[in-house]
């Protein structure tokens, strides 16, 4: 058995942040971004400033999050790379610093067998509390992996992803593929997309033949 383990953001799907797209989508952009700059300055833990974020959308639906969530598109080529996989006997794993609400409906339709993000807490009504429970934060996404690593066995661990939090996550896997990365992130391969990264992973099992 094989595990690979995603990004979700700029990796899986065309979003590039959950947070930042429902900040601009419910017109809370100014402060929220406000909020990211303070927490990159150490003012507060990761904990807090999801709070923060979060509380922006109270009385906020489910209904309304949801509809932004199961619009988000899929990178092209992401069907054929998942049947791939499957048929290679790799156990898929989603770890994304975005919400649930997109993780678990990828995770859903793409057969995901673990997905990891952060959830918003909605009231009995249906609507935003104000609270997240933050489960994955900038830093964690490795920690994450290698619980994984230890309750699977795996013989091969592949992690895939684009951003600066993703590199704790490359750190642990056998081989890490960089897609489309931000500057300074760095894979033991680079992709530009995920064909390519299909591609890759070929040729990866090729060499263990």
């Amino acid at each position: 058995m094989k595990l690979i383990a995603f990004d979700l953001e700029g990796t899986l799907v065309k979003a590039k942040s959950s947070w930042v797209e429902l900040h601009q989508r419910f017109g809370t952009w100014d402060k929220g971004k406000e909020y990211a700059e303070r927490f990159f300055r150490g003012e507060f833990d990761y904990q807090t400033w999801a709070d923060l974020d979060a509380s922006l959308w109270k009385g906020k639906t489910r209904g309304e999050i949801m509809e932004w969530a199961n619009n988000v598109e899929y990178m092209e080529g992401i069907e054929e790379l998942f049947e791939f996989l499957k048929e290679r006997n790799f156990k898929i794993a989603i770890i994304s610093g975005g919400l649930m609400c997109l993780a678990r409906r990828v995770a859903k339709e793409l057969g995901a067998d673990y997905v990891f993000a952060n959830e918003l807490i909605f009231d009995e009504e249906g609507k935003v509390t104000g609270k997240v429970i933050a489960k994955v934060d900038f830093k964690n996404k490795g920690e994450i992996l290698a619980k994984l690593k230890e309750k699977l066995k795996p013989e091969l661990i592949i992690a895939v992803g684009d951003g600066h939090n993703d590199i704790a996550m490359f750190k642990v896997a056998d081989v890490s593929i960089a897609i489309n990365p931000h500057e300074g992130v760095e894979g033991d391969y680079l992709a530009k997309d995920l064909r390519e990264v299909k591609r890759i992973i070929e040729q990866i099992l090729r060499k263990r033949e």
